[in-house]
């Protein structure tokens, strides 16, 4: 869908040049004018959500429909600065429209709210791109299955505590293009010494180049095969929060809910319980996952979703706009170490 841009869309106004200035400038106007073009939507509006929907807003996409059927609660409310403090009760997508739609009065900002397991498989093709937050592994991998079969992107995330993740699906072919500089052919004069003859980069000029990468899909990246040789191999390199991810999205598949600090002392021994079945089923050691793990684990973190969201909007933004190698296929956030880690799994 976003592959091409509509004649209509070839001319940009006098207003949308001037608010979109600076991102112009920074990523050009071809990228800007997919961002137009593109429709996407947001599932959950906590913490995370909120941040991954300021960003949409704010870098100018052409709608944006946010969607949750859950309440607004004073948990819910901790992390999430689009919901006025007075509405608890309220929807929390519908408590969402109105600052949201502040931040970029072009942007066609809606609030859906149904859940998101009520939806027919055509409600998700109306989209260039889908986010998918606080939602169990089945819903996750059934929309993303749907997606790609109409090329459309997928995106999740979560935060836990001090930790997150992002994961994208942009196809089997997703192009983009990507800045490099410029490389000078040497000088062919006898004089000049060999080492003239050699390229030399200019970082003064730059070219863009085409670029096209695969993804996997995130039924094969939740399901690596740990008894494989090779991948026992990369063990060592694999980030222990990509375990903690399959041990809270299986918590959520349990029970219904994330762990919440109201029930922390029976939800910990329930997450350790859980730690040492997931990681049996893959054939490896509990050890890989310390019991620490669950005293920082609860709740969303502002901050945490500051991070988390800021790397998923910036994701979605490069996927839609197709400028800049895309992040390859899971982002995690550490907030205890005050970093994060790209890393790929599921089939090269």
């Amino acid at each position: 869908m976003i592959d091409t841009i509509e004649k209509e869309d070839n001319i940009i106004s006098e207003e949308e040049a001037a608010q979109y200035d600076r991102q112009i400038r920074l990523w050009g106007l071809d990228a800007q004018k997919r961002l137009r073009g593109s429709r996407v939507l947001l599932v959950g509006l906590r913490g995370l959500g909120a941040e991954v929907a300021k960003n949409l807003i704010l870098a100018g996409v052409k709608g944006l429909t946010l969607l949750d059927h859950e309440q607004v609660t004073e948990e819910s409310r901790r992390a999430q600065f689009l919901i006025p403090v007075d509405a608890d009760g309220q929807n929390q997508a519908q408590a969402s429209l109105e600052r949201a739609q502040l931040l970029n009065p072009m942007v066609e900002v809606k609030a859906d709210t149904d859940a998101v397991e009520s939806k027919p498989d055509y409600f998700f093709f109306q989209f260039d791109a889908v986010c998918l937050t606080r939602c169990s592994k089945d819903l996750m991998v059934r929309v993303d299955q749907l997606c790609a079969s109409r090329n459309i992107k997928v995106f999740c995330g979560d935060v836990y505590g001090y930790h997150g993740y992002m994961f994208s699906d942009l196809g089997q072919e997703h192009h983009y293009v990507e800045e490099k500089p410029k490389v000078v052919k040497g000088s062919n004069e006898a004089n000049d010494g060999p080492e003239a003859k050699k390229p030399k980069v200019d970082p003064n000029e730059t070219t863009m180049v085409k670029k096209t990468i695969s993804f996997s899909s995130l039924k094969e990246a939740l399901e690596v095969d740990w008894t494989n040789e090779k991948a026992k191999s990369s063990l060592k390199r694999t980030p222990a929060d990509y375990f903690l991810l399959q041990v809270l999205l299986k918590f959520r598949t349990d029970k219904g809910r994330d762990p919440q600090p109201d029930s922390f002392a029976e939800d910990s021994q329930l997450l350790l319980q859980i730690r040492d079945d997931v990681l049996e089923t893959m054939g490896l050691s509990s050890e890989l996952l310390p019991n620490t793990f669950v005293s920082y684990c609860f709740s969303e973190m502002a901050p945490v979703c500051a991070v988390v969201g800021g790397v998923l909007g910036q994701e979605i933004v490069k996927a839609l706009s197709q400028r800049d190698a895309p992040h390859r296929n899971f982002f995690f956030f550490d907030g205890l170490k005050g970093s994060g880690v790209v890393d790929y799994f599921g089939s090269k």
